[in-house]
């Protein structure tokens, strides 16, 4: 089963910029999208054979996220059961017979950590609701976590300490996290490589220099590992400051 995710950064922009070749030449079982942007009405893309789930903040032209799958969830749920995180459109859930992917969009905790408190509640009640489901069945989770977990993670890590996406604060919930029984799997694959980013600033020349941070990830129950078959990123897909990350587990393990 093949995943891919992306942050798209406007899905009416990237529609423009080649999206629905990407989409096809990936060819993912199911494709989930982050910041997408929009309001419902405002883009049309049907690719044949996929069903498509859509949730967009009460903002215009903010956040949001979508699923697009070929094969029908048993069940879909928007939000993780907070009221709380209920405005902003990030997060989808979707049950299949084997497991739960879990689509995400993470609050950034903005210039100077102006939003921290509530991105550590954010930490708090997303694990809470990744955990209950993996009580029930094995979990995918993905998205633009926006958070480079370790130093290997971005390629300037010592002026960016402290700074959103690589405060001790938000690396110690990724901890937390996977100590809580879950893998990443680009880094249970790639342990110790280099300059693997998905997210380049528009500024300086970044991604020409590949100056970024990998912030997107694919993170499984632990209990998953054994159907990993290639965790990636795609860093030559262009058309946003992030690029797509894949995922393939083995249906036959």
């Amino acid at each position: 089963m093949k995943f891919v995710s992306w942050n798209v950064n406007g899905f009416r922009a990237v529609l423009g910029k080649g999206f629905a070749e990407t989409f096809a030449a990936l060819d993912a079982d199911v494709f989930c999208l982050q910041e997408t942007k929009m309001q419902p009405g405002q883009a049309t893309f049907s690719p044949e054979g996929y069903h498509q789930y859509w949730y967009s903040a009460e903002r215009k032209g903010y956040s949001g996220t979508a699923v697009f799958t070929k094969r029908e969830p048993l069940s879909v749920q928007y939000g993780i059961g907070v009221e709380a995180h209920s405005h902003e459109g990030r997060a989808i859930t979707l049950e299949f017979e084997d497991l739960y992917l879990v689509n995400v969009y993470t609050p950034n905790s903005q210039e100077g950590l102006a939003r921290i408190d509530y991105r550590m509640q954010w930490e708090d009640d997303l694990r809470a609701w990744l955990l209950a489901l993996d009580a029930k069945k094995p979990v995918v989770y993905c998205g633009d976590l926006n958070v480079a977990h370790n130093e290997i993670d971005l390629k300037n890590p010592g002026p960016n300490r402290g700074s959103a996406g690589f405060s001790d604060q938000e690396r110690a919930k990724m901890t937390q996290l996977l100590d809580a029984g879950f893998v990443d799997t680009f880094r249970f694959q790639h342990p110790d490589a280099t300059g693997a980013y998905s997210w380049w600033s528009y500024r300086f020349n970044a991604r020409k220099n590949n100056a970024g941070w990998r912030i997107d990830y694919f993170i499984i129950s632990s209990r998953l590992a054994a159907r990993l078959q290639d965790a990636r990123i795609y860093p030559d897909i262009f058309g946003s400051d992030h690029c797509p990350v894949g995922l393939i587990l083995d249906d036959n393990a």
